[in-house]
């Protein structure tokens, strides 16, 4: 591999040596999100997640002159519409020391190659109402915004209820 070129920014798949640092920001961004309560994962089941015998997602690590500056953790999706799998962007992070400096872009772009030399339709993923520099990020991307369509989840007991037939719903 040659050396790292100024300024240029590399992406690749993440290794099981990136768990630790994945990890870590996917609490930085629960923190910025105001949810860092929510995180309930570990490295270990991260680790599992990315690289186990079943691996339900993969992530991506963006590298500015040689150094990791942001990651993407994704996974299939299925559309019915278009009967082919798509792909869902769970997050996409760069650490405030390395924004501003077309990480994101990056990362986003070798992702929508990613999902088309998959032959899907689709990359989609959902931003927080409030996060105003994502949203005009998305925007100037030209990524269009699905107003009509409200994200849904069932987790906990509710979870759990419905799971038992005993979901309030009928």
């Amino acid at each position: 591999m040659s050396p790292p070129v100024p300024g240029a920014i590399q992406v690749r798949p993440a290794q099981p040596a990136d768990v630790e640092l994945i990890f870590r920001w996917i609490c930085e961004l629960a923190e910025y999100e105001n949810a860092r309560d929510q995180v309930r994962g570990t490295p270990e089941l991260l680790a599992e997640a990315l690289f186990g015998t079943s691996p339900t997602a993969e992530a991506l690590i963006a590298e500015l002159e040689g150094r990791p500056a942001g990651f993407a953790v994704f996974h299939a999706t299925f559309s019915t519409w278009e009967c082919r799998a798509g792909i869902w962007l769970e997050d996409l992070y760069v650490p405030p020391e390395h924004r501003r400096a077309g990480v994101g872009r990056v990362l986003l772009s070798h992702l929508a190659d990613l999902t088309i030399q998959r032959g899907c339709p689709r990359l989609e993923w959902a931003a927080l109402d409030w996060n105003e520099l994502a949203l005009g990020f998305y925007d100037r991307l030209g990524a269009s915004r699905i107003e009509e369509w409200r994200l849904h989840r069932l987790d906990g007991e509710a979870l759990a209820r419905v799971a038992a037939g005993t979901g309030q719903g009928s």
